[in-house]
């Protein structure tokens, strides 16, 4: 099959938006705590979270367009804080269940059954029942002019890992965590890993790492 983007144009709404987020593959699972200066808690689940540098530690998540009330960008800005809490396969419809529009006083840790939780001085909430979570600070707004969404870069202040999968060398074992995976709008997957490769020489061939958990 073959789409120009007339095709695309031509597409229904939400047609065109399953089609179009289905293409950039598997994307994380995260859900995002916040809350405003009253402590009014809110849980959003977003599959746009990247890695954007490791000194210092920064990742970038991009918003959509700031036109509607939109909970989680308002509770950013107001304090400047968030939290980012991958999805464990034990709580993904829970997880795609924040995605529904509540009023801004109900919490979605109510509404879903999860639970809240704080990690270090940082005022957002995080989930209990993800494995690996972290504390994020604001540091920059940087708008998309091309279609109106928002990319907020965040340095990570703290890291909360809560079973044993962390390797000698620093990798983290997401297959071990559960964590789950998102596919286009609502399709939601779990890993099945393959294996580690030795970082790639052009003189040599792909060789599989064998690398161990603290721990073992």
């Amino acid at each position: 099959m073959h789409f120009s983007k007339h095709d695309i144009e031509q597409m229904p709404s939400r047609y065109r938006a399953h089609f179009i987020n289905s293409l950039s593959g598997y994307k994380s699972a995260n859900l995002v705590g916040t809350a405003d200066h009253q402590g009014r808690q809110n849980l959003a689940i977003v599959s746009s979270v990247v890695h954007l540098g490791a000194q210092p530690p920064l990742v970038g998540m991009i918003m959509r367009p700031d036109v509607v009330e939109r909970h989680t960008l308002a509770n950013i800005r107001e304090t400047g804080w968030y939290t980012l809490n991958q999805v464990h396969q034990s709580f993904w419809q829970q997880a795609h269940q924040t995605s529904a529009k509540y009023p801004a006083g109900e919490s979605e840790f109510s509404a879903t059954g999860l639970t809240a939780e704080f990690i270090g001085d940082c005022p957002a909430p995080s989930v209990a029942e993800s494995q690996l979570c972290y504390s994020v600070k604001l540091l920059s707004e940087q708008p998309i002019e091309y279609n109106g969404t928002i990319m907020l870069i965040g340095e990570i202040e703290q890291v909360v890992l809560k079973q044993p999968a962390l390797f000698e060398d620093g990798h983290i074992d997401l297959n071990s965590l559960q964590t789950v995976a998102v596919a286009g709008l609502d399709g939601y997957h779990v890993g099945h890993a393959l294996g580690r490769l030795q970082y790639a020489q052009p003189d040599s061939e792909p060789t599989v790492l064998e690398a161990k958990c603290k721990g073992d």
